[in-house]
């Protein structure tokens, strides 16, 4: 094993620990996120974006937050374990970019946005790059779907 291989496995791993961090908040229940969820489309400033969180996502809020729930954990296990690693990292993209595009309006801050700003970039990076090590997708008995 090669120094770049462990680091890409110890970045693959870390980006699946933040993504079952954000999960396990969710995991109690999602009410919280109630009035995140419906906030989000009077700051959007999105056109398009911003009827679609007032007109779908905000009168369906729970159906939203159980699947983001869902999203980060399945993104967060497969990424610890080193499954189908760009395969979901794709997944994780796109929840990241779902962040990015509708939670990160909430904050005034912008240097705060930049925390949704790098998740999505960090995925991004994993939609590319080798799994690593230890990565369970490169053993001979895991399905083929399930490899890196």
């Amino acid at each position: 094993m090669r120094a770049p291989e462990l680091w890409r496995g110890i970045f693959r791993v870390t980006a699946g620990l933040f993504w079952l961090f954000f999960a396990s908040q969710k995991w109690g229940g999602v009410d919280w996120m109630r009035p995140l969820i419906q906030h989000s489309p009077e700051v959007n400033p999105i056109p398009g974006l911003h009827e679609f969180l007032a007109l779908v996502v905000a009168p369906n809020w729970f159906l939203f937050a159980v699947a983001q729930a869902i999203g980060e954990t399945v993104v967060g296990v497969l990424l610890v374990l080193g499954l189908a690693t760009r395969k979901v990292a794709v997944l994780g993209f796109l929840l990241a970019l779902n962040l990015c595009l509708t939670v990160a309006f909430l904050t005034p801050d912008p240097g705060f946005r930049w925390l949704y700003y790098l998740a999505l970039l960090v995925n991004a990076e994993l939609v590319f790059a080798q799994p690593g090590w230890p990565a369970l997708g490169k053993a001979r008995f895991v399905p083929a779907w399930l490899r890196s």
